[in-house]
């Protein structure tokens, strides 16, 4: 089976360390990507709550990510996801590029900045992601309303033309018609693809599979990993559906505006 057959336009379940290191040198044009946030590993008690009391009671993210608790000791949390960023840059081409989205924190009253994730790594840009809100019930500092989104291209990576008038802050509300605890927002992948002019697309954690989506919609390719096998179904449903619609708007009849022109 060749590199086509086996990954693009795939959703394949399993660990993504393990399935990146088994693919080619730069064989990708994009990695569009949003890890778990190790949530769970926290110096406050917001999220050790239980379900039916405490600051985070109701929130999705409380009981973790099927198959993944989001809740190791940070070092490792720190290693995992530096290992993973270096298979993704072996794995891009020469102007390729990874938009790797993330949060920053506040542990033991000082920022976890995640500099010790992208170490070694020639992050060029930092594009803020302003959410819709946000939660905050620490009286030591200001409710965080933002995201990052780091830029870590390869040399010869550029925007698609004129792409790079849109800045490098955003403002996209948080996905939630989506039972994937944390769902990356179609808007913001759709901002992200559009600006390159990338043919394949790689989501190492593909959740529910809107990378996929997106990429499809923009006539891209898309591989996506995902080690649950409940969002790997979910992703497959939601594609599925995604090429029913499509193939029925090929065939919707003309609008009263378009039959009278």
């Amino acid at each position: 089976m060749n590199f086509s057959e086996k990954y693009i336009d795939k959703i394949i379940c399993g660990d993504c360390l393990d399935v990146m290191r088994n693919m080619p040198d730069k064989c990708i044009d994009l990695v569009v990507t949003s890890p778990p946030y190790n949530l769970k590993n926290s110096t406050g008690n917001g999220m050790k709550a239980n379900t039916t009391s405490g600051k985070w009671a109701g929130n999705a993210l409380q009981n973790g990510y099927s198959h993944y608790s989001d809740n190791i000791p940070n070092d490792e949390y720190a290693e995992w996801q530096h290992n993973c960023l270096i298979e993704m840059y072996r794995l891009i081409k020469d102007d390729g590029a990874i938009f790797y989205n993330h949060k920053w924190r506040v542990q033991d009253g000082l920022i976890q900045d995640r500099r010790d994730i992208i170490r070694n790594l020639p992050v060029r840009q930092i594009i803020i992601w302003r959410r819709k809100g946000g939660i905050n019930f620490n009286p030591g500092y200001f409710l965080p309303t933002y995201e990052v989104i780091y830029l870590i291209p390869k040399h010869y990576f550029k925007l698609a033309p004129k792409a790079n008038a849109y800045g490098d802050v955003w403002e996209f509300t948080q996905e939630l018609n989506n039972v994937h605890p944390a769902p990356f927002p179609v808007a913001l992948i759709d901002r992200i693809i559009s600006s390159t002019n990338a043919k394949i697309i790689l989501d190492p954690f593909s959740g529910s599979g809107t990378t996929a989506i997106v990429s499809m919609g923009l006539k891209r390719h898309y591989i996506g990993i995902e080690l649950s096998p409940e969002y790997c179904e979910m992703s497959e449903k939601r594609i599925a559906k995604n090429k029913k619609q499509s193939e029925l708007l090929k065939f919707r009849p003309l609008t009263l505006f378009q039959e009278t022109e």
